[in-house]
C-alpha cells in the first residue's frame, strides 16, 4: 500500500475533515502507526495549535505531537511567496514528510482548507505539494450552494490541473450533493474520470454542516455566562430576539441559535423556558449582544433554572454580531464525539473504502521531481559519511561551498593549498568556516609528497615516468589529489573549477584507472527540469564516440541513474526516429542500441530516437506508439559531445534547469570535474554525487 496519501480540495468549507478522519481510520486498521502531516496550517501568531490537528491526534490517540504535524503557518507561506521562495518552502515541507515516513508505516497529508485570505493560489500550491512529496492525491469538493454544471466543472478543472503537472490521482469524492443530484454527478464524473480512479458521492448530512456553539464564541471572542459544558451544541439556524416574546416564541426552531440584546430578559427567560417545555423546539444556546450582562435578579434566576444550553456575551450589536454567525464555519474539534462518529460512519456508508484500499495498494509511482532528488543526495550522502578533496583550495567558490558542506556536516573535507591564504580569503569573503575542522594539505610541503611521489613512479614507470618526473608531479594538485584516493587518505575528488577536465582526468585514469569491463570512461548530467529529473550523457568527455563506445555510456548512464533513484528509461538520441532515417550518424546509433540491447536485455531502451520524441507523449504516441520509452525517457544518450554538450547548457540556460554534475562514470573511485564557470551550488552538489558514489564502490 502507497505509505501515503495527499488530501485536496478546491474550495473553502468542502467537509475535508470528514475525509481526513475517515482515511486515518482505513489506515489503522493496517497499522496502528499512522502519522499525520498538514504542510501548512491556517492559525495565527496567536493561536497555539491548529484544531483539526488536535483533532486527529486525540481522538485516534496518534503518536505524534503537534509540531511534528506541520511545516508552516500560512501567514509564513505567504511571506515566502512573496519573497520568491518557493525552493526553500519545498525542501522544508520534504524534509518534515521524510521525518514522519521514516517514523510511520503510514501517512495522511492533509492540503490547505481554503480558510482566511491566504494571498496565493491554494490548488497550485497544493499541487506544488503533493507533486513534490511524490505521493498520490485524493481530490474533495463540495456540491452545496451551486448549480450542479458548476459544480462538475470545477472538479473537472482541478482534476485536469493535477494529471497536466503529472499528479497521481487515485481517487475524487463529490461531497455535500444533494439526494435528488447524486445520479447526475457520478455520470457527470464518469465521463471524464478515467475507471481507475475511485469516484465516490457523500450527500449533504445536515447535522455536519451545522457549526457549534464553540465556533461561534471562538468567532465572536465571546464570554461564557452559563452551560460550558453544552457547548459542543449543533446549531440548525440562528433568529434575532429583538420582538415581543409571544411573537418570537413562534419562530424558534429545532437547534436555533438565540440572539438578543443583554439587557432582554423576557427574550432569555422565555427562551430558557421554551427549551425545558415539550411544547417547543430545543435551543442550542443563546447569544447576548452588546456586552449587556442581565442583572443580578435575572442571573440568579437562571442560575437556579436546570439547563442544557450555553448563555455567551459578546461585545457588539445585534445586526453586526448576525452578520459574523452567518459566515462561520463547521469544524469538527475533538471534543465533539457526536459529530466524529457520524462524520465517520457517514464515510464508512458512502466511501468504497475496499476499492480505495486496492487502489493504494496497488499504488507505484516512478516520477521523481527536482526537489525531492535533491534531498534524496542529502539524505544519501549522509547516510555513510565519505571523506572528499578539493584541490582548488584557493578559489573563492571552492572555499564558500566548504563552508556550507561544513555548516551542514553532511561530508568531511581536504583542501589543497596553505592553510594561512585559504584563511585569508575566507575572511576577506566573510565567511564563518573552521579550518580546523577541515584538514589542510598543501602539496608544495606535504610530508606525503615522498610517499606520493614512489606510488605514482610506480604505477607509471613501464611508460617511462622517472623517479625525478613522478616526484614533480606530486606537487599537482591534481595528482596530488589522486593519490590521496589510491592511498586511502580520501574517497574522492571533486575538481575541474580553475583546471581543465583533462587536468583533472588524466591523474584517475592513469592512476585509479576504470572498473573491470569498462573501457571508456564518460560523463552524466542530472539535469533538474522543473517536473523531473533527466540524465544526459555524455555531455563533458567523449568528442565522437563510436557505437561501441556510445552502447556503453548507454549502459553505464542506465547504472548511473538507477542508483539514484530514477528508473532508467534510455533514449538513444539521433535526429530521426525509428526505422525512417538513414545515414552514418543514425546508423552509429542504431548500432549502439542493438549492442547495449544484448548486453543487457532487460533494459528500457530505444533508438534512433528525437528528443521530442522522447520526452513528449504526445509526439510519441505519433512516431512510436508502441515503444516502453518514448515520452517518458529518463536517460538521454547524445551521439556526440557536441550535440550533448551544447543541447544540456541550451536547456539550463533557456529553462532556468539545475544541472548537477557533470558526473564521472566508469572509474575505480570517483573523481568528478567541475565546469570553470560552475557556481557554489554545482560544486556543493557535484560534492553530493561524489561522496554517494564512493558509498556504491
Amino acid at each position: 500500500m502507497s505509505k501515503a496519501i495527499y488530501v485536496t480540495t478546491i474550495e473553502s468549507n468542502s467537509g475535508k475533515s470528514l475525509i481526513s478522519l475517515g482515511l486515518l481510520r482505513m489506515m489503522l486498521t493496517r497499522s496502528s502507526k499512522v502519522g499525520y502531516f498538514r504542510p501548512i496550517i491556517n492559525t495565527n501568531t496567536t493561536d497555539a495549535i491548529d484544531h483539526h490537528t488536535n483533532t486527529a491526534i486525540n481522538f485516534f490517540n496518534l503518536q505524534t505531537s503537534h509540531d511534528e504535524c506541520f511545516a508552516y503557518h500560512q501567514y509564513e507561506i505567504v511571506n515566502l511567496l512573496s519573497d520568491g521562495k518557493q525552493d526553500e518552502i519545498i525542501h522544508n515541507i520534504i524534509k518534515k514528510y521524510k521525518e514522519l515516513e521514516k517514523k510511520f508505516d503510514y501517512v495522511l497529508v492533509e492540503g490547505t482548507d481554503f480558510s482566511g485570505e491566504g494571498g496565493f493560489t491554494e490548488v497550485d500550491v497544493n499541487l506544488m505539494i503533493a507533486k513534490n512529496l511524490g505521493i498520490p492525491v485524493l481530490i474533495v469538493g463540495a456540491g452545496n450552494g451551486k448549480k450542479k454544471k458548476d459544480f462538475i466543472n470545477t472538479m473537472q478543472i482541478t482534476y485536469n490541473a493535477f494529471i497536466q503537472k503529472e499528479v497521481d490521482v487515485v481517487g475524487v469524492i463529490a461531497n455535500k450533493i444533494e439526494a435528488d443530484e447524486v445520479d447526475f454527478i457520478q455520470n457527470e464524473l464518469n465521463a471524464f474520470i478515467p475507471s481507475s480512479v475511485s469516484i465516490d458521492i457523500i450527500p449533504n448530512i445536515k447535522f455536519l454542516a451545522y457549526p457549534t456553539v464553540k465556533e461561534v464564541v471562538e468567532a465572536l471572542e465571546g464570554t461564557i455566562l452559563f452551560g460550558e459544558q453544552f457547548i459542543d451544541n449543533s446549531i440548525g439556524s440562528y433568529s434575532i430576539g429583538a420582538m415581543q416574546l409571544r411573537n418570537y416564541l413562534t419562530r424558534i426552531k429545532e437547534n436555533a441559535l438565540v440572539v438578543t440584546p443583554g439587557d432582554r430578559a423576557d427574550i432569555i427567560l422565555g427562551a430558557l423556558q421554551a427549551n425545558a417545555s415539550s411544547n417547543y423546539p430545543k435551543i442550542s444556546g443563546i447569544i447576548l449582544t452588546g456586552s449587556l450582562v442581565p442583572e443580578k435578579s435575572i442571573l440568579k434566576l437562571i442560575e437556579g433554572v436546570e439547563s442544557t444550553i450555553p448563555i455567551i456575551s459578546v461585545k457588539g450589536g445585534t445586526f453586526g454580531i448576525s452578520n459574523k454567525i452567518a459566515a462561520v464555519q463547521p469544524k469538527i474539534y475533538a471534543t465533539n464525539n457526536r459529530k466524529i462518529l457520524l462524520a465517520l460512519d457517514t464515510f464508512d456508508n458512502y466511501v468504497n473504502v475496499e476499492r480505495l484500499t486496492d487502489i493504494l495498494s496497488t499504488f507505484h509511482s516512478e516520477r521523481l521531481t527536482p526537489s525531492m532528488f535533491q534531498y534524496s543526495l542529502l539524505q544519501k550522502a549522509k547516510t555513510n559519511r565519505k571523506h572528499i578533496v578539493l584541490p582548488e583550495g584557493y578559489d573563492n567558490r571552492i572555499i564558500k561551498a566548504a563552508a556550507r558542506l561544513q555548516l551542514l556536516n553532511i561530508v568531511d573535507l581536504t583542501l589543497l593549498g596553505d592553510k594561512k591564504q585559504i584563511q585569508q580569503k575566507a575572511d576577506q569573503l566573510g565567511l564563518q568556516i573552521d579550518l580546523e575542522k577541515i584538514k589542510i594539505l598543501n602539496p608544495e610541503d606535504s610530508i606525503h609528497n615522498e610517499d606520493f611521489g614512489k606510488t605514482l613512479y610506480n604505477a607509471r614507470k613501464h611508460k617511462g615516468m622517472t623517479e625525478t618526473t613522478a616526484h614533480d608531479l606530486t606537487r599537482d594538485v591534481s595528482y596530488y589529489g589522486t593519490l590521496m584516493i589510491l592511498n586511502g587518505l580520501a574517497d574522492g575528488m571533486v575538481s575541474g573549477a580553475v583546471h581543465t577536465t583533462m587536468h583533472t582526468i588524466k591523474p584517475a585514469l592513469q592512476i585509479i584507472k576504470t572498473k573491470p569491463g569498462v573501457s571508456v570512461v564518460s560523463s552524466v548530467f542530472f539535469m533538474c527540469l522543473s517536473d523531473r529529473v533527466s540524465v544526459m550523457g555524455d555531455c563533458a568527455v567523449n568528442p565522437n564516440p563510436n557505437a561501441e563506445q556510445l552502447a556503453e555510456i548507454a549502459l553505464s548512464s542506465a547504472a548511473s541513474a538507477a542508483a539514484f533513484g530514477i528508473e532508467p528509461k534510455v533514449a538513444m538520441l539521433s535526429y530521426s526516429s525509428g526505422s525512417s532515417g538513414k545515414g552514418e550518424e543514425v546508423e552509429k546509433v542504431r548500432k549502439a542500441t542493438e549492442i547495449a540491447k544484448a548486453k543487457n536485455s532487460q533494459l528500457k531502451i530505444e533508438g534512433p530516437i528525437q528528443y521530442d520524441a522522447a520526452v513528449d507523449m504526445s509526439v510519441a504516441k505519433t512516431k512510436m506508439p508502441n515503444s516502453l520509452v518514448a515520452g517518458q525517457a529518463s536517460v538521454l544518450i547524445f551521439p556526440d559531445l557536441n550535440t550533448g554538450n551544447n543541447t544540456y547548457k541550451a536547456i539550463q540556460r533557456e529553462t532556468g534547469a539545475l544541472a548537477i554534475g557533470p558526473m564521472l562514470q566508469g572509474l575505480n573511485k570517483p573523481v568528478n570535474d567541475l565546469s570553470r564557470g560552475c557556481t557554489v551550488d554545482d560544486i556543493f552538489n557535484t560534492v553530493l554525487l561524489t561522496a554517494i558514489q564512493a558509498n556504491q564502490q
